[in-house]
């Protein structure tokens, strides 16, 4: 079953259980997904990885918490976060930080890397392999450590 006869399940399920804040995160993630379908329509563009797009889903919502919470708005940040377990749901498991650590000399070793000139070569590396399941801005200063 791929990611949006999943999601559909979901819904459907969270419409029968009138669960309202899961329902609509549910939305939030289908629409995201019918939106990244629609801009690439009459484009040469490749409709880039879904699990890319719930990446940046998760993202922007632990940003939002943190200025939520600055800004003392914890019932806000509490939504955010809800929001942030739903679109997990759907993203593999997390890498822990030991398989990351392993995940990220194997992929310099493969790419030959030598200076930090060849950054980019190994984050694409990564990203082709383990896109959802790190978190590629602590990776970033990861990969310049052992560079």
């Amino acid at each position: 079953m791929d990611l949006q006869q999943r999601l559909m399940a979901e819904i459907k399920e969270a419409m029968k259980a009138k669960a309202a804040e899961r329902l609509g995160a549910l939305r939030l993630i289908l629409n995201a997904l019918k939106e990244r379908e629609i801009n690439a329509r009459g484009t040469d563009a490749v409709l880039g990885d879904e699990l890319a797009v719930l990446a940046r889903m998760v993202k922007q919502r632990q940003e939002s918490v943190k200025v939520y919470l600055e800004g003392g708005r914890p019932e806000l940040a509490a939504k955010e976060t809800a929001e942030i377990a739903v679109i997990e749901g759907f993203l593999p498991k997390q890498l822990t930080a030991e398989e990351v650590e392993a995940v990220v000399t194997s992929a310099i070793a493969e790419v030959g890397a030598t200076s930090v000139k060849d950054m980019g070569r190994v984050m694409a590396v990564l990203k082709a392999g383990y896109t959802g399941q790190m978190d590629f801005g602590a990776v970033g200063a990861l990969i310049k450590g052992k560079l």
